[in-house]
């Protein structure tokens, strides 16, 4: 090995013809090499985000080309973004993309930094002088807001938190939701919704054997909430969860469904000609709703300790405060009719309201990209990137994937297929010479000495590897898949170990 090495020092002295035959020789070595690669003139991509998006992303890119060297950056020094911190403790299976996104990271040809916060520890114009092109798939972290009365009231919620405080991300961690009240009201009809719905209804037994932390289940364990209603403000119709979703509340130990059977006035009429994903949804909501249960159904619903129901053409006014203004105490909502018909249909007010008594509101209409960097171009009012299939408008040489790219929408096979349009987009830019990579960059060790001189430290993959270890052991003691560090903080302890 100590021969390769000096092979490869030697090396660096030839012309720039060499380049194709030392980088075969770096990846021959396992990536002994990857110090010397990344002076080589190879492409080099920075992707700014670890999520399914950011992945993806490199997936692509290093199958697809065999000199595009990717790093990645993140600001947590944990990887794997919504998969890790959005997906329900109840849905292992879908976690399992984090092997496929492991063996990306551990490619010869990728690394990951994190625990380094693009816009504030490294500009994007820095990134921008360092490497040949930067993809932004740092995702969507904020909220949007229902812009109500009321809605900064305590006992109200977003989603995103609520999802993030049960499932350890560490800004949500101060979170402590007070779910001493009967009824909760989930503002949304799409599987985040559904999500939450179902932690805050689920036996303990369940969410035991899960990743949720420790926190939320000892929270959820002395929780008062047995009734949650899902509110849209839309019909049957243009319910925007998946049949996989329904088909969980449905069938939800300790539960029972409660709807209000006008809702679905004239739904089964409609439902010729719908396609058929949303046919089989919708079929099964009028079956939850107005069929006749069978004796064994029957029984379960007269034991079912706990209700939960959705609610249609229905819209927030007002979160309605207790005498003291001091917590929130019920909602008001506008009652609706559609116009239209279809996705397409639009929801009117009919100038009607109702008032629902309720200590908890938790508002999941949707997650909101925020801007990175002054430099890189936003549309405010869409909350995205302006780009053209992942090319950021007026910007050469810079991309966006994800929900950064087309807004909150759709599940993680659709966020892949996306990435990989990005990454060809790339990949066409290079072979066009539209994008320019004839130069030399100096890639990760540039930004490594800007990081260094500001004094922060990056979390490699291994260091990565040393926390999923711990998590691990600490989660088959309890019985659990792992049990989550919560604090930035306990995180770096760890990984610097």
């Amino acid at each position: 090995m100590r021969n390769c090495r000096r092979l490869l020092s030697e090396l660096k002295l030839w012309t720039s013809g060499r380049s194709k035959w030392t980088r075969g020789l770096n990846e021959g070595l396992g990536g002994s090499g990857k110090a010397f690669l990344s002076t080589s003139s190879c492409p080099k991509v920075c992707i700014v985000g670890s999520g399914p998006a950011g992945f993806y992303t490199a997936q692509h890119l290093i199958k697809a080309r065999q000199d595009v060297e990717v790093d990645i950056y993140e600001r947590l020094p944990v990887p794997f973004g919504l998969v890790r911190f959005g997906v329900a403790p109840d849905h292992p299976e879908v976690k399992n993309v984090i092997n496929t996104f492991t063996q990306t990271a551990k490619h010869s040809r990728c690394s990951f930094y994190g625990n380094v916060n693009v816009g504030k520890d490294v500009t994007v114009g820095e990134l921008q002088g360092a490497y040949h092109a930067i993809v932004l798939s740092y995702g969507a972290e904020g909220n949007r807001t229902m812009g109500v009365p009321g809605e900064d009231l305590p006992g109200v919620y977003s989603a995103k938190d609520f999802v993030g405080w049960y499932n350890g991300l560490p800004s949500c961690r101060e979170l402590k939701p007070d779910l001493s009240c009967e009824t909760a009201v989930i503002l949304g009809q799409g599987n985040v919704a559904l999500d939450v719905a179902r932690i805050l209804l689920s036996p303990l037994d369940i969410l035991k054997k899960t990743d949720i932390t420790q926190p939320a289940l000892e929270a959820l364990a002395e929780s008062r909430v047995r009734k949650v209603l899902i509110v849209g403000r839309r019909g049957p119709m243009q319910v925007a969860c998946t049949i996989k979703e329904l088909r969980e509340m449905v069938n939800l130990p300790g539960t029972r469904p409660e709807m209000v059977t006008a809702d679905f006035d004239g739904v089964s009429e409609a439902l010729k000609g719908v396609p058929r994903p949303r046919k089989r949804l919708t079929e099964l909501l009028l079956k939850t709703a107005l069929d006749a249960p069978g004796d064994k159904e029957l029984e379960r619903r007269r034991n079912a300790a706990k209700v939960w129901g959705f609610r249609f053409y229905r819209s927030p006014t007002e979160i309605l405060a207790d005498p003291g203004r001091s917590r929130t105490a019920g909602i008001r909502l506008a009652v609706n009719r559609l116009e239209g018909s279809g996705d397409a249909a639009r929801a009117v007010l009919t100038g009607e309201v109702e008032d629902v008594s309720c200590g908890l509101v938790i508002s999941s209409i949707g997650y909101k990209s925020l801007p990175i960097d002054p430099s890189v171009p936003f549309d405010s009012r869409r909350a995205v990137v302006p780009n053209s299939v992942g090319r950021v408008h007026q910007a050469a040489g810079l991309y966006c994937s994800g929900w950064l790219k087309t807004g909150p929408t759709g599940v993680i096979a659709t966020t892949m297929n996306n990435s990989f349009d990005t990454a060809r987009s790339l990949l066409e830019d290079m072979d066009s010479g539209a994008l320019d990579v004839s130069a030399a960059k100096p890639g990760s060790q540039a930004v490594s000495s800007l990081l260094e001189e500001r004094g922060v430290k990056p979390v490699t993959f291994s260091d990565w590897e040393k926390i999923d270890s711990l998590e691990t052991r600490r989660g088959e003691a309890c019985g659990k898949p792992r049990e989550k560090l919560l604090s930035v903080e306990e995180m770096l302890k760890v990984a610097r170990s």
